[in-house]
């Protein structure tokens, strides 16, 4: 089956704690019709430590065009993205020119030629690679481009595949928008940037097995996360009833999954879930009924970053690859949900 060989990470320059972003947003906020005093409670709420930005703090204080962010974004997905790609490649030693496809997943700026292209000139790859940029899955992103990576090594079972996410969510902040749910963004959102080598069977190296994948739509459900499209760049939409969503449909979902398979839940030694947040994170400990600190690294991830929109599953498989050991069998389940709504899995196994 193909594998996930090696995961690399990649954090733009400038940290900055849950406090430092919570002074900006009392003093931003302070004119706004909101109850900004009661609605700061989100910041300690989160369970978020802090989170790092391609942007000082200062940069947020004025009003930007969409052109000044998209210009940003491009800078920031080409430094972050070939830092990821180097972590990734050198940790297997495996160079640029010996990949066969890139796949490209954000959904935080837009470009054309897109940054895949930037990213085979900026890291030397071959002319001849294939690529692909998947924009628009948001939280889903990185559990998606893995997916698709699967299924194309199904059929190219000699080839090396480049996953590559970067998602800046900081440049999507709207100066002038004193929406509650701009606040609440603040104090949830951060930035990075992942890339993951996933290699077929006939390529000589270790990794997690890809079993399998699925992918879930629910219709009518287009409302509950996405972006509206501002003349000032994208407004984040995000529901309030995304954790009431896991309560209700995750358990259905995974064990539809694990039982085409023939397992359970019990068969699951790794959930690798997307931290969109803390109450979604005791949503999914809810529904799927986990203890014994089973999500402590999802915990972790969004306690040190940030819901990183695409990136952050990606970072909570990179932390389970340096926990835990590989050729021991036991069963990981990658799950995220985006845009649509939607709900993408990976079965792997360790």
């Amino acid at each position: 089956m193909p594998r996930i060989t090696s995961v690399g990470k990649a954090l733009p320059p400038h940290k900055l704690t849950q406090l430092n972003i919570k002074d900006f947003v009392r003093t931003h906020f302070s004119n706004s019709q909101l109850p900004i005093d009661r609605l700061l409670e989100v910041f300690e709420n989160a369970q978020i430590n802090e989170r790092y930005f391609s942007v000082p703090i200062d940069w947020y204080r004025e009003e930007h065009s969409f052109v000044d962010k998209n210009e940003q974004y491009i800078l920031s997905c080409d430094r972050l993205g070939v830092a990821a790609a180097n972590d990734c490649l050198q940790a297997v030693a495996i160079s640029p020119q010996e990949i066969d496809y890139i796949i490209f997943v954000s959904s935080t700026g837009i470009a054309t030629p897109s940054i895949d292209a930037r990213l085979i000139n900026l890291l030397r790859m071959r002319p001849d690679i294939r690529r692909t940029p998947i924009w628009g899955l948001g939280c889903a992103g990185g559990a998606s481009g893995l997916s698709h990576a699967y299924h194309y090594l199904l059929a190219h079972p000699r080839h090396r595949v480049l996953i590559v996410t970067v998602e800046l969510c900081g440049l999507t902040f709207q100066q002038n928008d004193f929406s509650k749910s701009n606040l609440v963004a603040t104090a949830l959102f951060g930035e990075g940037a992942a890339a993951v080598l996933m290699t077929g069977d006939e390529i000589d190296l270790d990794g997690v097995e890809v079993l399998d994948t699925r992918s879930t739509f629910w219709p009518e459900s287009l409302d509950v996360m996405g972006w509206n499209m501002m003349n000032t760049g994208l407004q984040v939409v995000f529901s309030q009833s995304i954790p009431q969503i896991v309560k209700a449909r995750a358990r259905v979902n995974f064990e539809g999954f694990l039982g085409s398979h023939g397992l359970v839940l019990n068969d699951v030694a790794y959930f690798i879930l997307h931290p969109g947040g803390a109450k979604v994170i005791e949503a999914y400990e809810d529904a799927l009924a986990l203890g014994n600190g089973k999500l402590d690294i999802c915990r972790q991830s969004l306690r040190d970053f940030g819901n990183m929109s695409a990136v952050s599953v990606l970072f909570v498989l990179a932390e389970h690859l340096n926990h835990f050991p590989l050729n021991s069998g036991k069963y990981g389940l990658i799950s995220a949900l985006g845009p649509g709504f939607c709900a993408e899995n990976l079965l792997v196994r360790f």
